[in-house]
């Protein structure tokens, strides 16, 4: 397959920029009150259909084509980690930015099945943070430390974030899925851990408590297309991948509209300051979808 990866700046059309996510049915996507209750409940709500499989062929396509550090419109990455673990035997393909890059990556933002459940558990407008992709080769893919998301985000505030982690392969928990600790949302912020280090590193910094829960992770097992939500604050990572398969995953984060930024520094690599308490916006935290409007983003000429 042709891998259409582009050297211009996608970061610069809000809204699609091809018909891959075209919804003709109009269907809704919402989720119904049991998933909301348990997005409240234990932190997380899943597995959700998000895409279809000719989107996923898109996706991968599109990543394929990432893999070559020198691929076209490779100067847009926010940060690129052939291997973030520097380990051969446990690698983790982890990068920022492709919605800049892969016109897939980038439409797959304004995804309606993806942008309304979102709404619904921000509870309003959803504004792009950044997006993330993290692979782990078969045979030798490296763990993800346990972790909180806002533990890495703290230059922005309040923190009304969320996670959507889908899949781009069948994931299981022997090829690494991610996993789950219910209700951790609730705990307090733990510090940052090495992304790609020693899976079980935080358990360290926890109460007895805590330890408790830490010994009974939930496994989020998903068909490829279908992606959980979850707290910005839960507890979260997955283990090695020593299978024959692949594990392949898109990361799209996103914010309640009005959240600020606490820097004066950029708050992504290669973008411009947003001053110290001005909100989020602009040409690279656009507004995805607003419960407020009845409009669907149309395609960019």
């Amino acid at each position: 397959m042709i891998h259409h990866l582009t050297s211009a700046d996608l970061s610069t059309q809000h809204g699609f920029v091809t018909d891959l996510f075209s919804d003709p049915e109009g269907t809704d996507h919402f989720l119904n009150d049991a998933q909301i209750a348990a997005f409240e409940r234990d932190g997380f709500v899943g597995p959700i259909s998000l895409l279809t499989e000719t989107q996923v062929e898109a996706l991968l396509d599109e990543l394929d084509g990432f893999f070559d550090p020198d691929h076209p419109g490779c100067e847009l990455w926010y940060e690129y980690h052939r291997n973030e673990s520097n380990n051969p035997d446990n690698t983790v393909f982890h990068a920022l930015g492709a919605w800049r890059i892969g016109p897939a990556f980038h439409d797959a933002l304004w995804n309606p099945r993806f942008t309304r459940p979102a709404s619904q558990l921000l509870g309003g407008a959803v504004r792009f943070w950044h997006d993330q992709i993290f692979c782990k080769p078969a045979h030798h893919g490296g763990p993800i430390a346990w972790h909180q998301d806002y533990s890495y985000w703290g230059r922005t505030a309040p923190m009304n974030h969320l996670t959507c982690w889908i899949a781009l392969d069948d994931a299981t928990e022997e090829n690494g899925c991610i996993q789950y600790i219910p209700k951790s949302q609730r705990w307090d912020l733990l510090p940052m851990t090495d992304l790609a280090g020693d899976l079980d590193s935080i358990r360290d910094l926890l109460t007895d408590e805590q330890k408790d829960c830490f010994a009974k992770p939930v496994p989020f097992e998903a068909k490829a297309g279908q992606a959980s939500f979850h707290h910005p604050m839960l507890l979260h990572g997955s283990s090695a991948n020593r299978s024959n398969r692949p594990r392949r995953a898109m990361i799209i984060n996103v914010i309640l509209d009005g959240v600020r930024s606490l820097s004066d520094e950029p708050l992504l690599s290669g973008t411009p300051p947003i001053p110290n308490g001005s909100p989020l916006g602009g040409q690279f935290f656009p507004l995805l979808y607003d419960p407020a409007s009845t409009s669907t983003p149309s395609r960019n000429p």
